[in-house]
């Protein structure tokens, strides 16, 4: 209550105030959310009709492909909004609403990452234990403990930031309700969350990024006893596509989070959230199930662990 006082609303400064360009990037925008919820609904359709694809694989898709949706949802139909009007104010429990949803469905998202890690790492390491390791109890204890996990890390920093004072400005610099521009209109009391936050982002970050790294280590030193330098490349290039993507969901979240609190990074935190929110969701279809290609390979290579490593996948 003392923060609705205080601070009714807050103003979004968003992408930026040139309004040809916001013209262009409302369509830009558009266009990428649209294509972002078809696809990720695809997914979703085709994984739950087609009986061959009720895997653990396929299962744990199917909850990435959810969360994505959440995740674009929550930041991107109020980007769209502002685009199209000239003031753009959000209130205090809606901006803290868009603030606690969007870290609870970018860490839930980390953890599920990592359980898809796992996931390829029994898949191809120790493929005739696949079944009996990866079974459906496990799948669902995995998903349950992301979303959990997530919910708890969260609590105590949306709690610290409902408590704070916004008496500087009610301006935020960025196109949501971020955490770096919260902290930089707060005027004391924040040292604490501060801290807590770094500490919970350094945590939940190195460490699901660790497990991911041990996980494809292990892959590939498998991979590597594959004779055939034709099916190391396909097998290559089918961890490089899930890397690339691990690589710029982390690597914008490490930059944006992990780090003192600057004025001069807010322009670059404007960049990396687009990435997190709006590319990252629009690739992830493409790259991790609409690519058929890739899936072939993927299954071919199992298929060599399986004989051995003799022959190629045109057997």
């Amino acid at each position: 209550m003392r923060n609705q006082i205080q601070v009714p609303e807050f103003i979004l400064l968003g992408l930026t105030s040139i309004p040809e360009l916001q013209q262009l990037l409302f369509g830009v925008l558009f266009l990428a959310y649209t294509l972002t919820l078809m696809g990720n609904i695809l997914i979703i359709i085709i994984t739950c009709t087609d009986y061959h694809l009720h895997s653990p694989m396929y299962f744990f898709l199917r909850n990435l492909s959810f969360l994505e949706i959440c995740l674009t949802t929550v930041i991107v139909p109020r980007m769209l909004t502002d685009l199209r009007t000239e003031r753009r104010t959000i209130s205090f429990a809606a901006c803290l609403s868009q603030y606690f949803f969007h870290f609870f469905f970018g860490c839930t998202e980390l953890f599920l990452l990592t359980a898809m890690s796992f996931d390829r790492y029994v898949a191809i390491c120790c493929p005739l234990l696949y079944m009996s390791i990866m079974s459906q109890r496990l799948c669902f204890l995995l998903v349950i403990f992301s979303w959990m996990g997530s919910l708890l890390l969260i609590l105590i920093p949306i709690v610290l930031t409902s408590q704070l004072s916004f008496c500087k400005s009610n301006v935020i610099n960025h196109f949501f309700c971020d955490y770096t521009p919260l902290m930089q209109i707060s005027c004391g009391g924040k040292h604490l969350l501060e801290l807590i936050h770094f500490l919970l982002s350094f945590f939940t970050l190195f460490s699901t990024l660790l497990l991911i790294l041990v996980s494809y280590s292990y892959i590939l030193i498998t991979i590597m006893q594959i004779p055939s330098a034709k099916e190391r490349q396909r097998a290559f290039f089918t961890c490089s596509s899930h890397l690339i993507v691990i690589s710029i969901c982390y690597g914008s979240c490490i930059l944006m989070y992990v780090r003192p609190i600057q004025d001069e990074h807010l322009d670059l935190n404007k960049g990396l959230a687009i990435i997190n929110t709006v590319l990252a969701p629009l690739l992830n279809p493409f790259i991790y199930t609409l690519r058929n290609q890739q899936v072939k390979e993927a299954s071919c290579l199992i298929k060599l662990l399986r004989l051995g490593s003799r022959g190629t996948c045109d057997d």
